[in-house]
Protein backbone atom coordinates (compact mmCIF):
# COMPACT_ATOMS: atom_id res chain seq x y z
CA UNK A 1 0.00 0.00 0.00
CA UNK A 2 1.43 3.33 -0.89
CA UNK A 3 0.44 6.77 0.66
CA UNK A 4 -2.72 8.32 -1.00
CA UNK A 5 -2.35 12.41 -2.28
CA UNK A 6 -4.41 15.06 -1.24
CA UNK A 7 -6.20 14.72 -4.64
CA UNK A 8 -6.93 10.94 -4.73
CA UNK A 9 -8.32 11.27 -0.67
CA UNK A 10 -10.55 14.29 -1.93
CA UNK A 11 -12.03 12.17 -4.76
CA UNK A 12 -12.33 9.24 -3.45
CA UNK A 13 -14.05 10.49 0.27
CA UNK A 14 -17.54 10.76 -1.50
CA UNK A 15 -17.79 6.99 -2.28
CA UNK A 16 -15.87 5.66 1.11
CA UNK A 17 -18.48 4.29 3.00
CA UNK A 18 -16.28 4.02 6.35
CA UNK A 19 -15.52 7.67 6.60
CA UNK A 20 -17.80 10.65 6.70
CA UNK A 21 -18.25 12.97 3.97
CA UNK A 22 -15.81 16.00 4.87
CA UNK A 23 -18.28 19.13 4.50
CA UNK A 24 -16.61 21.87 1.71
CA UNK A 25 -15.99 25.36 1.77
CA UNK A 26 -19.20 27.40 0.93
CA UNK A 27 -19.58 31.47 0.72
CA UNK A 28 -22.19 33.55 2.51
CA UNK A 29 -22.90 36.90 0.34
CA UNK A 30 -23.68 39.78 2.96
CA UNK A 31 -25.09 42.74 1.74
CA UNK A 32 -23.20 46.33 3.06
CA UNK A 33 -24.57 48.96 4.28
CA UNK A 34 -26.87 51.20 1.66
CA UNK A 35 -26.59 54.67 1.62
CA UNK A 36 -29.59 56.54 0.46
CA UNK A 37 -28.68 60.31 -0.62
CA UNK A 38 -32.24 60.99 -2.79
CA UNK A 39 -29.66 60.51 -5.83
CA UNK A 40 -27.26 57.64 -5.80
CA UNK A 41 -27.53 54.11 -4.18
CA UNK A 42 -24.62 52.77 -3.57
CA UNK A 43 -24.22 48.51 -3.09
CA UNK A 44 -21.42 46.43 -2.55
CA UNK A 45 -21.22 42.83 -1.91
CA UNK A 46 -18.70 40.22 -0.19
CA UNK A 47 -17.67 37.04 0.03
CA UNK A 48 -16.76 35.24 2.96
CA UNK A 49 -15.38 32.24 3.37
CA UNK A 50 -17.04 30.03 6.27
CA UNK A 51 -15.10 26.93 6.71
CA UNK A 52 -17.01 23.74 8.30
CA UNK A 53 -16.30 22.82 12.09
CA UNK A 54 -14.64 19.40 10.51
CA UNK A 55 -12.04 21.81 9.03
CA UNK A 56 -10.97 22.38 5.88
CA UNK A 57 -9.72 19.52 3.12
CA UNK A 58 -7.15 19.72 1.25
CA UNK A 59 -8.73 20.76 -2.20
CA UNK A 60 -7.39 19.98 -5.65
CA UNK A 61 -5.95 22.85 -7.97
CA UNK A 62 -9.03 23.05 -9.81
CA UNK A 63 -11.11 23.26 -7.38
CA UNK A 64 -9.31 25.98 -5.60
CA UNK A 65 -8.93 28.02 -8.98
CA UNK A 66 -13.06 27.22 -9.18
CA UNK A 67 -13.69 29.01 -5.73
CA UNK A 68 -11.12 31.58 -6.56
CA UNK A 69 -12.80 32.91 -9.78
CA UNK A 70 -16.59 32.73 -7.59
CA UNK A 71 -14.58 34.80 -5.12
CA UNK A 72 -13.37 37.52 -7.12
CA UNK A 73 -16.65 37.32 -9.53
CA UNK A 74 -18.96 38.01 -6.63
CA UNK A 75 -17.07 40.91 -4.84
CA UNK A 76 -18.46 43.77 -6.55
CA UNK A 77 -19.41 47.64 -5.81
CA UNK A 78 -22.04 49.50 -8.01
CA UNK A 79 -23.53 52.75 -8.44
CA UNK A 80 -27.12 52.70 -8.63
CA UNK A 81 -29.46 55.22 -9.24
CA UNK A 82 -32.78 55.18 -8.46
CA UNK A 83 -34.73 52.75 -10.18
CA UNK A 84 -32.20 51.11 -12.08
CA UNK A 85 -30.62 47.37 -10.75
CA UNK A 86 -27.09 46.34 -11.42
CA UNK A 87 -26.62 42.16 -12.14
CA UNK A 88 -23.86 40.30 -10.39
CA UNK A 89 -22.03 38.38 -12.85
CA UNK A 90 -22.73 35.20 -10.89
CA UNK A 91 -26.92 35.51 -10.86
CA UNK A 92 -27.13 33.56 -14.27
CA UNK A 93 -25.43 30.51 -11.80
CA UNK A 94 -27.76 30.72 -8.96
CA UNK A 95 -30.83 29.23 -10.46
CA UNK A 96 -31.30 26.89 -7.36
CA UNK A 97 -32.54 29.82 -5.63
CA UNK A 98 -36.43 28.82 -4.18
CA UNK A 99 -39.07 29.80 -6.34
CA UNK A 100 -40.96 32.17 -3.87
CA UNK A 101 -37.94 33.84 -3.11
CA UNK A 102 -37.35 37.38 -4.73
CA UNK A 103 -33.64 38.69 -4.26
CA UNK A 104 -33.20 41.80 -1.66
CA UNK A 105 -31.50 43.81 -3.97
CA UNK A 106 -35.23 44.18 -5.81
CA UNK A 107 -37.55 44.84 -2.43
CA UNK A 108 -34.76 47.57 -1.74
CA UNK A 109 -35.21 49.37 -4.88
CA UNK A 110 -38.65 49.22 -4.77
CA UNK A 111 -39.10 50.69 -1.10
CA UNK A 112 -36.45 53.26 -2.30
CA UNK A 113 -38.67 54.12 -5.35
CA UNK A 114 -42.16 54.45 -2.92
CA UNK A 115 -39.99 57.10 -0.73
CA UNK A 116 -39.29 59.07 -3.85
CA UNK A 117 -42.67 58.85 -5.35
CA UNK A 118 -44.12 60.56 -1.55
CA UNK A 119 -41.73 63.17 -1.64
CA UNK A 120 -42.47 64.24 -4.80
CA UNK A 121 -46.28 64.30 -4.39
CA UNK A 122 -45.69 66.39 -1.51
CA UNK A 123 -43.67 68.56 -3.37
CA UNK A 124 -46.44 68.97 -6.43
CA UNK A 125 -48.53 71.14 -5.09
CA UNK A 126 -47.00 74.54 -4.68
CA UNK A 127 -48.07 77.06 -1.92
CA UNK A 128 -49.90 79.67 -4.82
CA UNK A 129 -52.50 77.07 -5.38
CA UNK A 130 -53.51 76.77 -1.79
CA UNK A 131 -53.67 81.00 -1.75
CA UNK A 132 -55.52 80.55 -5.00
CA UNK A 133 -58.07 77.97 -3.32
CA UNK A 134 -58.42 80.08 -0.18
CA UNK A 135 -59.33 83.14 -2.56
CA UNK A 136 -61.97 81.19 -4.93
CA UNK A 137 -63.06 79.83 -1.52
CA UNK A 138 -63.36 83.13 0.63
CA UNK A 139 -65.39 84.41 -2.62
CA UNK A 140 -67.61 81.55 -2.77
CA UNK A 141 -68.98 81.88 0.89
CA UNK A 142 -69.05 85.64 0.86
CA UNK A 143 -71.50 85.33 -2.28
CA UNK A 144 -73.47 82.49 -0.41
CA UNK A 145 -73.58 85.11 2.73
CA UNK A 146 -74.74 87.88 0.59
CA UNK A 147 -77.40 86.05 -1.30
CA UNK A 148 -79.07 84.47 2.35
CA UNK A 149 -79.07 88.35 3.58
CA UNK A 150 -80.99 89.56 0.32
CA UNK A 151 -83.09 86.91 0.32
CA UNK A 152 -84.05 87.18 3.88
CA UNK A 153 -84.22 90.90 3.48
CA UNK A 154 -86.35 91.10 0.39
CA UNK A 155 -89.89 89.67 1.96
CA UNK A 156 -89.58 92.71 4.57
CA UNK A 157 -91.02 95.22 2.25
CA UNK A 158 -92.28 98.69 3.85
CA UNK A 159 -95.78 99.84 4.66
CA UNK A 160 -97.11 102.99 3.55
CA UNK A 161 -100.69 104.20 4.68
CA UNK A 162 -102.59 107.08 3.40
CA UNK A 163 -104.19 108.79 5.96
CA UNK A 164 -105.91 112.20 4.51
CA UNK A 165 -105.69 115.05 1.98
CA UNK A 166 -106.36 119.00 3.11
CA UNK A 167 -107.62 121.40 0.62
CA UNK A 168 -106.49 125.14 1.71
CA UNK A 169 -107.81 126.69 -1.57
CA UNK A 170 -109.13 126.20 -5.17
CA UNK A 171 -109.58 129.35 -7.17
CA UNK A 172 -110.03 129.38 -11.16
CA UNK A 173 -109.83 133.01 -13.05
CA UNK A 174 -109.53 133.82 -16.70
CA UNK A 175 -106.08 134.01 -18.09
CA UNK A 176 -103.19 133.25 -20.39
CA UNK A 177 -100.36 130.98 -20.84
CA UNK A 178 -96.92 131.56 -22.01
CA UNK A 179 -97.83 131.52 -25.59
CA UNK A 180 -100.89 134.28 -24.96
CA UNK A 181 -103.46 131.69 -25.64
CA UNK A 182 -106.49 132.54 -23.11
CA UNK A 183 -107.70 129.88 -20.94
CA UNK A 184 -108.83 129.52 -17.53
CA UNK A 185 -105.86 129.23 -14.77
CA UNK A 186 -106.53 126.92 -11.80
CA UNK A 187 -104.63 127.61 -8.30
CA UNK A 188 -104.64 125.16 -5.57
CA UNK A 189 -102.83 124.66 -2.09
CA UNK A 190 -103.49 120.83 -0.64
CA UNK A 191 -101.56 119.10 2.21
CA UNK A 192 -101.51 115.17 1.95
CA UNK A 193 -100.42 113.20 5.27
CA UNK A 194 -99.46 109.47 5.48
CA UNK A 195 -97.87 106.71 7.47
CA UNK A 196 -94.43 105.25 6.30
CA UNK A 197 -93.81 101.78 8.38
CA UNK A 198 -90.02 100.20 7.78
CA UNK A 199 -90.93 96.73 8.52
CA UNK A 200 -87.14 95.44 8.15
CA UNK A 201 -85.69 93.76 11.40
CA UNK A 202 -82.08 94.18 10.83
CA UNK A 203 -81.27 97.04 8.09
CA UNK A 204 -83.00 100.14 8.01
CA UNK A 205 -84.12 102.26 4.49
CA UNK A 206 -83.44 105.40 2.42
CA UNK A 207 -86.97 107.05 1.64
CA UNK A 208 -87.59 109.27 -1.50
CA UNK A 209 -90.31 109.60 -4.38
CA UNK A 210 -91.52 110.69 -7.30
CA UNK A 211 -93.40 114.18 -7.12
CA UNK A 212 -96.60 114.07 -5.97
CA UNK A 213 -99.20 114.77 -8.94
CA UNK A 214 -102.82 115.85 -8.25
CA UNK A 215 -104.59 115.86 -11.85
CA UNK A 216 -107.91 116.56 -13.15
CA UNK A 217 -108.80 115.11 -16.56
CA UNK A 218 -105.05 113.81 -17.34
CA UNK A 219 -103.94 117.57 -16.21
CA UNK A 220 -101.33 117.94 -13.21
CA UNK A 221 -103.06 121.11 -11.69
CA UNK A 222 -100.87 120.08 -8.80
CA UNK A 223 -97.46 118.69 -7.56
CA UNK A 224 -95.45 118.26 -4.53
CA UNK A 225 -92.16 115.91 -2.98
CA UNK A 226 -91.50 114.03 -0.16
CA UNK A 227 -88.19 115.05 1.52
CA UNK A 228 -85.96 112.14 1.54
CA UNK A 229 -85.55 110.48 4.98
CA UNK A 230 -84.00 107.66 6.48
CA UNK A 231 -86.17 105.14 8.58
CA UNK A 232 -84.87 102.52 11.39
CA UNK A 233 -85.75 99.04 11.48
CA UNK A 234 -89.05 98.32 12.95
CA UNK A 235 -90.15 102.02 12.69
CA UNK A 236 -92.84 104.26 11.43
CA UNK A 237 -93.12 107.70 11.18
CA UNK A 238 -95.97 110.09 9.82
CA UNK A 239 -95.14 112.42 6.50
CA UNK A 240 -96.79 115.00 5.31
CA UNK A 241 -96.64 116.51 1.86
CA UNK A 242 -97.51 119.92 0.54
CA UNK A 243 -99.38 119.52 -2.89
CA UNK A 244 -99.52 123.12 -5.03
CA UNK A 245 -100.77 124.46 -8.00
CA UNK A 246 -100.18 128.16 -8.81
CA UNK A 247 -101.89 129.49 -12.28
CA UNK A 248 -102.14 126.34 -14.56
CA UNK A 249 -103.71 126.19 -17.45
CA UNK A 250 -107.03 124.23 -18.18
CA UNK A 251 -108.07 124.86 -21.88
CA UNK A 252 -111.01 123.26 -22.80
CA UNK A 253 -110.93 121.62 -19.20
CA UNK A 254 -112.20 123.87 -16.96
CA UNK A 255 -115.10 124.94 -18.42
CA UNK A 256 -117.67 123.82 -16.55
CA UNK A 257 -115.52 124.66 -13.53
CA UNK A 258 -115.25 128.51 -13.55
CA UNK A 259 -117.62 130.80 -12.34
CA UNK A 260 -118.17 134.31 -11.31
CA UNK A 261 -116.95 133.85 -8.05
CA UNK A 262 -113.89 132.32 -9.20
CA UNK A 263 -114.23 129.34 -7.18
CA UNK A 264 -116.63 126.06 -8.47
CA UNK A 265 -119.64 125.12 -7.07
CA UNK A 266 -119.71 121.51 -8.34
CA UNK A 267 -117.36 118.56 -6.82
CA UNK A 268 -114.56 118.11 -9.03
CA UNK A 269 -113.17 114.57 -9.34
CA UNK A 270 -109.06 114.20 -8.95
CA UNK A 271 -106.69 112.09 -8.88
CA UNK A 272 -103.76 111.41 -6.74
CA UNK A 273 -100.56 109.44 -7.78
CA UNK A 274 -96.85 109.47 -7.09
CA UNK A 275 -94.34 106.13 -6.54
CA UNK A 276 -92.66 105.91 -3.15
CA UNK A 277 -88.97 104.20 -3.31
CA UNK A 278 -87.02 102.80 -0.80
CA UNK A 279 -83.20 101.41 -0.60
CA UNK A 280 -81.57 99.24 2.60
CA UNK A 281 -78.21 99.02 2.69
CA UNK A 282 -77.69 95.45 4.31
CA UNK A 283 -74.58 94.86 3.53
CA UNK A 284 -72.54 97.78 2.83
CA UNK A 285 -73.38 98.63 -0.95
CA UNK A 286 -72.95 94.94 -1.91
CA UNK A 287 -76.57 94.31 -1.12
CA UNK A 288 -78.80 96.74 -1.10
CA UNK A 289 -82.64 95.32 -1.80
CA UNK A 290 -84.69 97.95 -3.37
CA UNK A 291 -88.49 98.42 -2.76
CA UNK A 292 -90.65 100.19 -4.88
CA UNK A 293 -94.74 101.16 -3.85
CA UNK A 294 -97.01 102.63 -6.57
CA UNK A 295 -99.68 105.09 -4.78
CA UNK A 296 -102.79 106.45 -6.65
CA UNK A 297 -106.13 107.58 -4.66
CA UNK A 298 -108.80 108.90 -6.13
CA UNK A 299 -110.52 112.22 -4.55
CA UNK A 300 -113.33 114.08 -4.86
CA UNK A 301 -112.97 117.92 -4.13
CA UNK A 302 -116.34 119.46 -2.19
CA UNK A 303 -116.28 123.39 -2.07
CA UNK A 304 -118.57 123.09 1.26
CA UNK A 305 -115.04 121.02 2.54
CA UNK A 306 -112.45 123.59 2.21
CA UNK A 307 -110.05 123.30 5.27
CA UNK A 308 -111.32 120.00 6.22
CA UNK A 309 -109.38 116.38 6.02
CA UNK A 310 -110.67 113.84 3.82
CA UNK A 311 -110.29 111.08 4.65
CA UNK A 312 -108.06 108.44 2.03
CA UNK A 313 -108.45 105.08 3.59
CA UNK A 314 -110.19 103.51 1.57
CA UNK A 315 -109.40 105.56 -1.62
CA UNK A 316 -106.18 104.34 -3.00
CA UNK A 317 -104.72 101.47 -4.15
CA UNK A 318 -100.97 100.15 -3.72
CA UNK A 319 -98.68 98.37 -6.15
Amino acid sequence: MHAKTDSEVTSLAPSSPTRSPRRPVYYVQSPSRDSHDGEKTTTSFHSTPVISPMGSPPHSHSSVGRHSRESSSSRFSGSLKPGSRKISPNDASRGGQSKGQKPWKECDVIEEEGLLDDEERRKGIPRRCYFLAFVIGFFVLFSLFSLILWGASKPQKPKITMKSINFEQLKIQAGSDFTGVATDMITMNSTVKMIYRNTGTFFGVHVTSTPVDLSYSQINIASGNIKKFYQSRKSQRSVTVVVTGNKIPLYGSGAGLSSSTGTTTLPVALKLNFVVKSKAYVLGKLVKPKFYKKIQCTVTFDPKKLNVPISLKNSCTYD
